[in-house]
Parts: C-alpha cells; structure tokens; sequence
C-alpha cells in the first residue's frame, strides 16, 4: 500500500484516507482492510476514483437515520456558535383575482 498518498480530511474523528490502484487492491486485500480501520480507502482504476472501502460501522454511521431536529439542537457546543442572521420584513401584496 503506497502511505505516501495518503492525506487527512477535517472531521471530528479526523480520520486518514489512504488510496490505493485497483491493482494494489488484488495483490494485498487484507492490507486495504486494516487502512479501512483508519479510515476510508479510496480505490482507483486507471488514476480516477472508483470505489470507496471502510468499515461497516462506518457505512452504518453515514447511511443510518437521520437525527431530529431536538438533537441537533441539543449538540454539545452550540450555544459557543453566534449566529445573528440579518433580519427580513416579509411584505404582502394585493392579489387581483379577476
């Protein structure tokens, strides 16, 4: 597996993302799974991006439902967030009806 490619991406978990040719993938596949436990692996095939390894529980996390609207509300930290959007005045308007 080449680790020179592989980067960080900003995330909470701040995870590695290694990425390895289709041809990497065939001559070492139990390799590609221990990087998928850092991370995701992407899978390239003639130099392009094809395919994406990681974890079940990883697949789980990002495809599983989506929380409420009380949770993200409840989040840790968001009361340290200013957020002071401009105010709009709504205006109505006469409607011809004929």
């Amino acid at each position: 597996m080449n680790h020179a490619i592989c980067r960080y991406i900003p995330t909470s978990e701040c995870r590695a993302v290694s990425t390895l040719t289709s041809r990497e993938l065939n001559h070492d596949v139990s390799s590609a799974k221990k990087a998928a436990q850092d991370g995701p692996v992407i899978i390239t095939d003639r130099g392009k991006p094809s395919h994406v390894l990681m974890t079940y529980d990883d697949f789980k996390r990002l495809s599983g439902k989506r929380g409420s609207l009380i949770e993200a509300l409840s989040m840790p930290g968001l009361s340290e967030i200013d957020f002071s959007p401009e105010r709009i005045e709504i205006v109505s308007r006469a409607v011809d009806l004929s």
